[in-house]
């Protein structure tokens, strides 16, 4: 059985200040899960949007908030705690933190542990849009990255303030890819994946377009740990809202079309392709130029044409990668995608259950894997811990090729 992403790993995490510290008790779960211990520091701002208790529940470990707790120092207890943490993450990292930390301040627990700590040091940024953009806190960030502390993030998207941009704290699974990308055996090593990942748009006019509920977190997930395992990655991206995983050369496209070019452009240059992006089918055989208007109740007839079948094309290159495709079905989940299997010449595909709150928009997920005579059902995980056994599987059914043509 394979070991965990994060086992041995002792996680001291710090939670400051702000809205999205309710997440990082989701981030506790996950890197526990993970294999990670992990204990907690709280700044005493941090206690005003979550309490203590939640993390001490959830960790299995005391929270300590101050320096001048009596019975925790009495033993010069943060200098303990800094040479027992092999890791040091702060999340959410917020631009206060971030700058005391950058000006060596060590006035609270938090940054003082930082100062004494010879773990490495992680920081996961979660701001205001603007606050991020901000001059002062680009500066910080530079000379926090110069010292060799790690930025994870941020994300971006819609914030609590109602505003949209960058600032947005990683999600859980994002960190812990992070943090598992400079960990493990590099099983994949001198191995060239190229991943499509990501809805695709296609455009109505200037204002509407036919898109899907794709979030691109299988596929992102699948091209950290690809990385983590020591493959170069490129990651065909469509419009989405993650932050590029460590160590992946991602590439964005909108239409379908605009990712049959990037892969075909690269197809051949790889050992692998998993093709995890959903990919529109269909496209309006033409966009209107201006923002198409109501007219009193008639009806709106669009002509859609067929996009191209992206994966098809690349199974029939005469020098072709290892071909992985996915199916996202509603019912008959096998046997609509053992026909898909045959019918495109691919090597493997992994299919799952969409709707009902399954698949898309998901934070875990679970795979049907079939190829030619064989099948195998991968339970349902956060979808990290699939992309791993994913890989896995990928390997094996490769090695299985290449003694079948020896």
């Amino acid at each position: 059985m394979a070991q965990p992403a994060l086992a041995g790993l002792r996680v001291l995490l710090g939670v400051s200040a702000g809205i999205a510290a309710y997440k990082a008790a989701e981030l506790v779960r996950r890197l526990r899960d993970a294999g990670a211990e992990v204990r907690v520091v709280m700044t005493e701002s941090a206690e005003r949007f979550i309490t203590p208790l939640t993390f001490q529940a959830l960790s299995g470990f005391p929270v300590r908030t101050s320096l001048w707790d009596e019975g925790a120092e009495a033993a010069m207890g943060h200098i303990e705690l800094a040479r027992w943490a092999n890791q040091v993450v702060i999340a959410p990292a917020s631009a206060d933190v971030i700058a005391r930390i950058a000006h060596g301040l060590a006035n609270d627990l938090l940054t003082t542990l930082c100062l004494a700590t010879a773990a490495p040091i992680a920081l996961a940024p979660a701001m205001n849009q603007q606050m991020w953009a901000n001059s002062a806190t680009q500066a910080n960030l530079a000379v926090l990255r110069q010292r060799g502390l790690r930025i994870l993030g941020p994300g971006s998207g819609s914030q609590a303030c109602g505003e949209f941009g960058a600032g947005r704290l990683l999600e859980a699974e994002n960190i812990i890819a992070e943090l598992a990308a400079t960990r493990g055996p590099r099983t994949l090593e001198g191995r060239r994946i190229l991943i499509s990942a990501g809805p695709t748009f296609e455009d109505i006019d200037p204002v509407r377009f036919i898109g899907n509920r794709s979030s691109g977190r299988m596929g992102y997930a699948i091209a950290a740990a690809a990385a983590a395992n020591g493959a170069d990655v490129t990651l065909i991206s469509g419009p989405v809202a993650l932050a590029t995983p460590a160590g992946v050369t991602r590439i964005d496209v909108r239409s379908a079309r605009e990712m049959r070019e990037a892969v075909l452009m690269r197809a051949t240059d790889n050992d692998v392709f998993i093709s995890a992006a959903a990919v529109g089918d269909f496209r309006p055989q033409a966009m209107a130029q201006q923002k198409i208007k109501r007219t009193d109740g008639a009806p709106l007839e669009l002509e859609l044409v067929q996009n191209p079948d992206i994966i098809a094309e690349v199974a029939a290159l005469p020098r072709r990668p290892f071909i992985v495709g996915f199916a996202a079905e509603t019912s008959d989940i096998e046997r609509h995608a053992r026909a898909k299997l045959e019918k495109k010449g691919i090597d493997l595909i992994a299919a799952n259950k969409v709707g009902d709150g399954e698949g898309f928009e998901a934070d875990d997920n679970a795979l049907l894997l079939i190829w030619a005579g064989g099948r195998e059902q991968l339970e349902r995980a956060d979808k990290r811990a699939l992309a791993e056994r994913l890989l896995a599987r990928i390997g094996e059914r490769m090695h299985a090729a290449q003694v079948r043509r020896a």
